[in-house]
């Protein structure tokens, strides 16, 4: 298996089993490699929009749909409480892991609390609205902020 892939699978395998992610030096004592080793392929992964970090640091941010911070999106699935990016990787943490799951959220506008409830694999209908300020073609542009 290609090294970045092993990264990667234990970045997901981990964030999946603990909530939290992974630090470099995790994944290094788990694949038996370098600091160094791994921490370049965190940089790969990066730069493939496959990871992002915290500003100035190697501590995974971002490892999509999953956050390795706490953010307004908590989603909780099979027992377990996860955070997502946004309301549209909320459902995708939901989807990954092929269960039903419940999304907490706020309004963006208005701060009202809002539940999302996702079952057999489809959100439940109901009256609401998601909205994203800036269009999926530019959310790469500062992706933390979209």
């Amino acid at each position: 298996m290609d090294f970045e892939i092993a990264v990667r699978l234990n970045i997901y395998d981990t964030i999946v089993e603990t909530t939290k992610a992974p630090t470099v030096a995790e994944v290094a004592k788990v694949l038996a490699s370098s600091v160094d080793e791994v921490r370049e392929a965190f940089n790969k992964l990066c730069e493939k929009r496959l990871l992002v970090f915290e500003a100035d640091s190697d501590k995974i941010r971002m490892a999509p749909p999953f956050s390795g911070v706490e953010t307004p999106f908590r989603v909780k699935v099979g027992g377990k409480s996860y955070f997502a990016n946004c309301v549209w990787d909320a459902l995708g943490v939901v989807a990954a892991l092929h269960d039903d799951g419940d999304v907490a959220t706020s309004c963006g506008d208005c701060g009202e609390g809002i539940s999302l409830e996702v079952r057999n694999g489809a959100p439940v209908r109901q009256d609401c609205a998601i909205h994203f300020a800036v269009p999926a073609a530019h959310w790469w542009d500062d992706i933390v902020y979209t």
